[in-house]
């Protein structure tokens, strides 16, 4: 058989060439090429940025190269400052077998993250925002000591009594008017990304009894503004809160402590005294003008606010007042005026509450301001739809009884 030499002799040729590029000098055949993700050692890390974080010191905690500063610094430049770093956000990395940066995610707030990830020797940052899957959840419960404390520990359950709190804020004054036994339920959005709960969104109807009353609220959208309205379409917005001491204001200011009881005291003429410990922030009733902000004789710290319809509202014995809050200042519902006391004449720490009409004193409980305008007659049908709809799916919520809401919403996630 006639041998093919031509053929043979590139075969030679061609082993040859390939051995004398794998033993070219300056080239490491260990090294992985860092792009492959595939082939690359990696090693995954996970926190929270601690107070005091510093980028620089973030790096080398987690152990990466020196040289990593300045190229994350870079990537991120005109994308987001890196020197605005905030403890107990959370963040992960990927860092290579030669301390080098694969990806890094920093989560800005709830809704939004930094991501990081190198393409071959550069990095190329942007902004991303999560996409949530919205699946509606419900809850039920009986008032045991405090709302947060029947809702279950752990900051999902607080936040979710706050807004609770909010919704409910013209009708119920839920650091006093609160009773054991009082019954709540509630739905309102999970939002997951994948399968996993990430937190709440927006609470869409909610019926909370008070001392054998009913309440019941349904979020709406109205030209592109939601707000809440009873079953009959009327919103629940007042003109004035029901308490100078926003349950949502008190509790912000005693995170991490146990929250010291409101004892309100009614005095015959003369309004309302809450008994509360010093420094707890005060919140005007509603809209208005400041009328004056000063001492004033035995109300030591007086805020006395000015609204419609000849209405003012009195907020006496502060510690001090707000910085800003001057006769003649606008002020907005909610909006912080001043701080629990005792100047002028007062035993001990609290707000001495008023409301005149027509410079007369009355009695703050007996005043129930006029609701803002129900829903026009184009909104009924498919507002009595919606709430049809909540009504059954409030007939299917499921206790708390004080039980950690994430370890309920793990059945949720499992399905």
């Amino acid at each position: 058989m006639k041998k093919n030499y031509p053929g043979y002799i590139l075969l030679i040729l061609v082993v040859i060439a390939s051995l004398a590029l794998l033993a070219a000098p300056g080239r490491d055949r260990n090294k992985t090429v860092f792009g492959n993700d595939t082939q690359a050692k990696l090693r995954k890390v996970s926190g929270t940025v601690r107070k005091g974080d510093v980028l620089s010191r973030l790096l080398e905690r987690n152990k990466l190269h020196v040289a990593e500063l300045k190229r994350v610094t870079e990537a991120a430049d005109g994308v987001y400052d890196l020197g605005k770093l905030c403890s107990g956000r959370p963040y992960s990395m990927t860092i290579d077998d030669e301390d080098r940066l694969n990806s890094l995610t920093y989560w800005i707030d709830d809704d939004t993250y930094l991501s990081l990830s190198r393409d071959g020797e550069s990095l190329n940052a942007v902004v991303e925002k999560v996409e949530y899957e919205r699946r509606q959840l419900s809850f039920d419960g009986v008032i045991k000591d405090s709302l947060a404390a029947s809702l279950g520990p752990g900051r999902d359950a607080a936040l979710l009594a706050l807004d609770l709190s909010d919704i409910f804020a013209w009708d119920i004054d839920f650091t006093t008017d609160l009773r054991e036994s009082d019954t709540f339920r509630i739905v309102v959005e999970g939002l997951f990304v994948g399968n996993t709960f990430k937190k709440f969104g927006n609470i869409l109807s909610a019926e909370f009894v008070n001392d054998g009353r009913r309440y019941m609220a349904y979020r709406y959208e109205v030209k592109g503004s939601a707000d809440y309205y009873d079953a009959a379409g009327r919103p629940l917005r007042r003109a004035f809160l029901k308490a100078p001491l926003n349950f949502r204001r008190i509790s912000s200011s005693y995170t991490g402590r146990r929250l010291h009881p409101i004892l309100k005291v009614h005095r015959p003429h003369r309004g309302i005294d809450y008994v509360a410990s010093a420094g707890t922030p005060v919140s005007a009733l509603g809209d208005g003008v400041i009328d004056f902000a000063g001492h004033r004789g035995d109300y030591g710290n007086l805020v006395i606010v000015r609204h419609r319809n000849g209405y003012s509202t009195w907020y006496g014995h502060l510690s001090r007042i707000t910085e800003g809050i001057r006769k003649g200042a606008r002020v907005a519902q909610g909006d912080v005026i001043g701080r629990v006391g005792s100047t002028g004449l007062a035993t001990g720490p609290h707000l001495h509450f008023e409301m005149r009409v027509a410079g007369r004193p009355v009695n703050p409980a007996s005043v129930r301001p006029v609701r803002e305008e129900s829903l026009e007659a184009g909104h009924r049908t498919r507002f009595n739809k919606f709430v049809a709809s909540m009504d059954r799916r409030l007939e299917e919520t499921e206790v708390t009884n004080g039980t950690l809401i994430r370890s309920m919403l793990a059945a949720v996630e499992r399905e």
